[in-house]
């Protein structure tokens, strides 16, 4: 056999052996369990999980229960909402990185929860939240402002729960901070998605004319060709209070009407009726 032979069957036998040796590794490679990094890109924002006692100071502020359904938008590795199940909820994540939902998949049925824990790769964008009764969510303020009309459509009374990163033009009803480690993520803030209000309605012999931005009041109480602003307005879900003509109004936005009790100048119980329609 001559030496150019011999040198090309080595030579070949090397190639042979460096593809399999590749083989190999790229078997261990796929065995190897998918594991987040913090700081990987995601849907518009970038994975950071949220401190387990912080999770928990979320559920707790939107006083969550077996009656609820809760939804996480870009749901990570899927720990809001398995806390959400472990307290009896039903829950869903939407999660853009598939990696993740799998991850989040096996997660829950590890911790036993997997009927009431359901993820789905998508678009937070995208997602339906109208059957939601919280929202759970870690996202920066510009991923909230563009989901902002998404929210006000939702049901009066419906808790929105954030980490850290605030609403533009929403006041939280509640701020609180977590205790135990929670690093630098120890603050969250509770909305409560408020009634549509804004408008004209007759109340009583005069008209009530209120504007809204989000959660925050203002408007004029007119009667006898006399208009004066009202004060002290707030909305909180369905419940509205306001103080107009030397009167405090509270009570209760059920659609078309509003009713309740007042006090002051004029007392007893009332009822407002929309008449912009």
């Amino acid at each position: 056999m001559s030496l150019t032979r011999r040198a090309f069957q080595t030579l070949l036998a090397l190639s042979f052996a460096a593809l399999a040796s590749g083989a190999v590794v790229a078997q261990d490679a796929a065995r190897k369990p998918f594991e987040p990094v913090v700081g990987q890109e995601g849907k518009d924002v970038i994975w950071v999980p949220t401190p387990q006692a912080l999770v928990d100071k979320m559920l707790d502020m939107a006083k969550v229960t077996p009656k609820d359904f809760v939804m996480d938008l870009g749901s990570g590795d899927g720990r809001n909402i398995i806390a959400a199940a472990k307290r009896g909820a039903r829950a869903l994540g939407v999660e853009f990185n598939p990696e993740m939902v799998e991850l989040s998949k096996q997660r829950a049925a590890k911790e036993g929860v997997a009927e009431k824990a359901q993820f789905v790769q998508g678009d937070m964008y995208e997602a339906d939240v109208s059957q939601a009764t919280v929202l759970a969510l870690f996202l920066l303020t510009t991923n909230l402002d563009k989901l902002s009309p998404k929210f006000l459509a939702m049901q009066p009374g419906t808790r929105i729960v954030s980490n850290g990163f605030e609403i533009t033009g929403w006041t939280p009803d509640e701020t609180q901070k977590s205790e135990g480690d929670c690093n630098s993520w120890c603050t969250a803030h509770l909305y409560i998605v408020p009634a549509k209000v804004a408008g004209t309605w007759k109340l009583g012999q005069g008209e009530l004319v209120l504007d809204q931005k989000a959660q925050t009041l203002s408007g004029t109480w007119s009667m006898g060709g006399n208009s004066t602003p009202i004060s002290g307005a707030k909305i909180r879900g369905d419940q509205i209070a306001f103080t107009a003509g030397g009167s405090e109004y509270s009570g209760r936005v059920k659609g078309q009407t509003m009713q309740g009790r007042v006090k002051g100048m004029t007392s007893g119980a009332w009822t407002a009726t929309r008449s912009d329609l």
